[in-house]
């Protein structure tokens, strides 16, 4: 995630700050400031808001260590403002597994306040008056009582939350995944239209909790739509079998010329019949500034290109080129290349599939 700072990494999980989270502990400081014109009172609420933040690392390391028993890796894990967030590869294709990962996070957070009370009681430091006497008492009191609250906020049952992914993995044992999200995603955008309603008349920080839980659902139940289309397609549906080529000895301005006669935009770079490299629109244009239009293809094309099978899943694919950010994909067929793949042609193909299969259902 771009303006993240790394902090280190947990059970071999990268673990990354945001910079908006820096501009939280601000405020934060700011606020304790300018109540309590006192430094221990902001550094005691500084430190604070960083006890209960390492308690949301690790409810998303719960949901990341879960995952990994089920051979799901995770990127890393992201702080903000609002919380924290765990890249996992994908989630579980059972839904069983979904709801064991779904369900970690929060277990995680009770885990915490169950240590935390029988730390206190331990210490005969608990209030007897419940919740409202705990969030009014010392920091751990409140840790006790904030952690119990994530893990009952996060059981809501509005997706993509961990409460709405175990409703979907629900509805998927009765249904087909695509219906399942498409269920989820709605009660989950009607909760955020509720949430940000409630933030609206009480507390604006709400609003941007619903914002995260609307486009959170939006983006899902899409990935999902997405997974469908492609489910039955390979790489040969989205191929490009009509391109042009490079050779390392062309000049830049060869590339110029076909860049301006047609559509394409990247080049395979070709000698002997083999693919070498690829000059790209920004390999292109980085030569033209810094040695011109007879520059050779050679000095500025890029030699380590990702390459794929005629056969392979067109979802892994795509998925491949997200996670690479390559351009393109040079295609091949027991070793000899018959085409090319990026991006611009599987999203094409992707919007004439939706358009057939909206045909379809008329």
């Amino acid at each position: 995630m771009k303006w993240s700072m790394y902090l280190g990494s947990l059970a071999g999980i990268p673990v990354y700050i945001h910079a908006t989270f820096l501009i939280l502990l601000v405020w934060i400081a700011l606020s304790y400031w300018r109540s309590e014109q006192s430094l221990a009172a902001v550094i005691n609420g500084v430190g604070f808001i960083i006890a209960l933040f390492a308690c949301v690392v690790l409810h998303e390391l719960g949901h990341a260590l879960t995952a990994r028993r089920f051979g799901i890796s995770t990127r890393d894990i992201t702080l903000l403002p609002i919380g924290g967030v765990s890249s996992l590869e994908k989630m579980p294709d059972d839904p069983r597994e979904e709801i064991l990962v779904a369900l970690a996070g929060p277990a995680v957070n009770i885990l915490i306040a169950a240590v935390l009370w029988l730390w206190l009681s331990l210490q005969g430091d608990m209030p007897g008056e419940g919740i409202a006497a705990l969030l009014q008492g010392n920091m751990l009191q409140q840790l006790l009582a904030l952690n119990l609250f994530l893990a009952l906020f996060n059981l809501l049952p509005a997706f993509p939350m961990d409460g709405g992914r175990v409703l979907r993995a629900i509805l998927a044992l009765r249904m087909d995944h695509l219906k399942a999200t498409r269920s989820a995603a709605a009660i989950g955008q009607a909760f955020a239209l509720w949430l940000g309603l409630v933030g609206l008349l009480y507390n604006p920080f709400l609003l941007f909790i619903a914002l995260f839980v609307w486009i959170g659902a939006m983006a899902e139940a899409s990935s999902e739509e997405v997974k469908s289309l492609l489910q039955e397609s390979t790489l040969e549906h989205a191929i490009i079998t009509h391109f042009d080529t490079l050779a390392p000895q062309d000049a830049l301005s060869r590339a110029i010329q076909l860049t301006l006669e047609g559509v394409q935009k990247d080049f395979p770079v070709m000698d002997q019949g083999e693919i070498i490299g690829v000059l790209t629109q920004e390999d292109l244009l980085r030569g033209l500034q810094e040695q011109g239009a007879l520059a050779p293809v050679s000095a500025y094309m890029q030699t380590d290109i990702p390459k794929a099978e005629a056969d392979q899943p067109l979802a892994q694919i795509m998925k491949e080129l997200q996670d690479c950010h390559c351009r393109i994909l040079a295609v091949t067929r027991q070793g000899k290349l018959v085409g090319i793949i990026n991006m611009e042609n599987i999203l094409e193909l992707l919007r004439i599939e939706a358009a057939l299969k909206q045909q379809g259902n008329r």
